[in-house]
């Protein structure tokens, strides 16, 4: 094969990332014998450990604040392949639970906005995370090697062998951050290297390849991509040498066509036809149907964070169209959305909802009250959307959460409610609904909740102080007396007679204390999640409350994932009821499987932000008549 040479470069100037390449070049055209990494690492090992002098192997990454190290063994159990024995930086927890306090969650927005590393997920424990299989003469690989059940490995080794093809299966070791596949006898990779959202470093070099697949363009950590010595399209290798590797990656990633479509989310009921026909014939039925969608406000939705997302897709005028035509064809009852900025409220949602009979209640975080105009209109917030013609808005209430904290004495003495809770922002708005045609009473909350993994007290303390201010605002709803025009409209005895839905953005996932407090109505002082942090009679007796919540979609079997990204998939969105007073006919399902192994993360030309949206449909339970004592006889 013809194999440039850096003295081949000849007069023309190399910029200091080409050159870079070319040395990395030269490096790995000199790893050509068989398994030259892992003795090469073997070595460096032996020398460390037989030295009289006590010295720091060079090869151990020191500790930082935002990483942990995780040792590989040096030596391999027998049977085992030529391994490297180099340590590996451990990635970062992906649950939105974990402690490490530098994630950003992809869609946080604090105060103020700062775009720090992605969370990443946690690669499975193994003793080693490299694996040397180069100079060994490999011919193939079949698809069903079990080379792709090792989903540890963070690097992989598979330079000068005589491969001519890679199986798509190497989509499956999704912790890979360094692959290297050169001098082999290639002329395509497959696309499905673009799965391997984790690498840094992509060898390539010493092959036939003449051009790159388009889906490359989601590598948005990669750091070098190897062309030297192939056959490449010279407009591709000219971005390299001018550029460098993350302009290739920003040009395939925004000229990749646009995958197919996935197919549209069924419904999952939770009644059976003839129930519902029955229910639809029944003039005293009362159902109501809710949205709740974190849409993700524009001044979060940079390339820092989304470096997989296409930037045509990743802009706002692409986004909102989307978001807008999603949910006016689901026309529910109530719209909960969060991360809606002030501008986008007032100049595209109210004036766009409003022709399809909604009318909104807003309000931005509390952080826009020090802002000037220009900036308080970039503020998020929450948005809530109510079909006019069906409902009245009796009463609305915003919940910020610092300010509650402050007016409760228990909490007033507390260093860590000065220094964890007061500083987050985050708000919840509580509507006061009536029915017109019935009276029927509603309480809708719309919620979201502090991001970060580091402060699950705080999200356990913001969702707490929310229920709270809920039973108080439930009691006094109960005691309102019906509209007149309204004779038959039920009497409520007490707040908890009233249908309660709580929807948002919890960022907390299933097996957090938040969702266990919201779902069993109680959580014991010292759980887990309050950190050994204090806050008053939350840490002193436990939280409690009455309002008997249940989440909708665990109610129909569970959700996988609301949120997905290259680092964290999971459930952290939902909509909680009061089952006392509602039940679940129906909630929208999930996103189809086999699409969402074909695409690294949300948003994507298909959906537009991280979250998808969640819909249940309820119908009210009418409330039972207090009971009857027997007459005295």
């Amino acid at each position: 094969m013809g194999q440039a040479s850096p003295g081949s470069v000849g007069s023309q100037s190399i910029t200091p990332h080409w050159q870079q390449e070319l040395l990395k070049c030269e490096m790995i055209r000199s790893s050509r014998s068989s398994h030259h990494r892992a003795r090469a690492s073997a070595m460096a090992s032996r020398t460390v450990i037989k030295s009289a002098i006590p010295i720091t192997n060079p090869n151990i990454v020191k500790p930082s604040t935002n990483t942990d190290i995780t040792e590989s063994s040096s030596k391999d159990p027998p049977g085992t392949p030529a391994l490297s024995s180099t340590p590996a930086l451990s990635a970062v927890e992906s649950s939105p639970n974990t402690t490490s306090v530098l994630i950003n969650h992809p869609s946080s927005t604090v105060s103020p906005v700062t775009e720090a590393p992605r969370p990443t997920s946690k690669p499975p424990q193994n003793a080693w995370s490299s694996l040397d299989m180069g100079g060994i003469n490999i011919k193939t690989i079949p698809p069903s090697s079990g080379l792709f059940t090792f989903t540890f490995l963070i690097n992989l080794y598979l330079n000068h062998n005589a491969l001519t093809s890679i199986p798509a299966g190497i989509a499956k070791l999704r912790h890979l951050e360094l692959l290297d596949l050169s001098g082999n006898n290639l002329s395509t990779v497959p696309a499905e290297l673009g799965m391997l959202t984790q690498l840094k470093e992509l060898y390539l070099f010493d092959n036939h390849i003449v051009t790159l697949p388009p889906e490359l363009g989601s590598l948005h950590q990669l750091q070098t991509i190897g062309v030297e010595g192939n056959p490449m399209d010279t407009s591709l290798k000219a971005i390299v040498q001018k550029d460098g590797t993350p302009a290739l990656i920003s040009y395939l990633r925004d000229s990749c066509p646009v995958p197919s479509p996935p197919p549209e989310r069924l419904w999952k009921s939770l009644i059976s036809p003839q129930e519902r026909e029955a229910l639809a014939a029944d003039p005293t039925t009362e159902t109501l149907s809710a949205l709740s969608y974190n849409i993700l406000c524009e001044k979060c939705a940079t390339e820092r964070l989304y470096g997989y997302t296409p930037s045509w897709a990743l802009g706002w005028d692409y986004r909102k169209e989307l978001i807008l035509t999603e949910i006016m064809n689901y026309d529910t009852d109530f719209l909960c959305l969060q991360e809606v900025d002030i501008a986008q409220y007032e100049d595209y949602f109210v004036k766009h909802l409003q022709g399809q009979g909604y009318e909104g209640i807003y309000w931005p975080k509390s952080r826009y009250k020090t802002m000037s105009d220009a900036d308080r209109r970039l503020v998020d917030g929450c948005a809530t959307f109510y079909k006019s013609d069906k409902y009245s808005l009796v009463e609305r209430q915003l919940i910020e959460f610092s300010t509650v904290a402050m007016q409760r004495p228990d909490f007033k003495k507390t260093d860590d409610m000065f220094n964890r809770v007061l500083g987050k922002d985050h708000i919840a708005v509580i509507c006061l609904f009536e029915v017109k045609e019935t009276g029927t009473r509603i309480i809708l909350a719309n919620a979201h909740i502090h991001w970060d993994p580091a402060y699950r007290d705080v999200k356990l303390v913001q969702v707490a102080l929310l229920v709270d201010e809920i039973e108080k605002i439930a009691a006094n709803f109960a005691r309102l007396p019906p509209r007149p025009d309204t004779p038959r409209a039920p009497v409520y005895s007490d707040g908890s007679k009233i249908p309660v839905i709580i929807c948002g953005d919890f960022n907390s996932i299933p097996s957090s204390g938040v969702y266990e407090f919201l779902a069993n109505g109680s959580v014991p002082p010292d759980h887990p999640d309050f950190m050994n942090h204090l806050y008053g009679r939350y840490t002193t007796d436990g939280l409690r409350h009455r309002l008997g919540l249940r989440s909708a979609n665990a109610t129909a079997g569970g959700l996988p994932l609301t949120n997905y990204t290259p680092g964290f998939q999971g459930e952290i969105d939902y909509i909680w009821y009061s089952t006392a007073n509602l039940a679940v006919n129906a909630v929208l399902g999930e996103v189809d499987r086999g699409y969402l192994e074909k695409v690294v993360g949300f948003p994507n030309a298909h959906f537009p932000s991280d979250h998808i949206c969640i819909i249940s449909e309820f119908r009210v339970k009418p409330p039972r008549p207090p009971a009857l004592l027997p007459a005295a006889s």
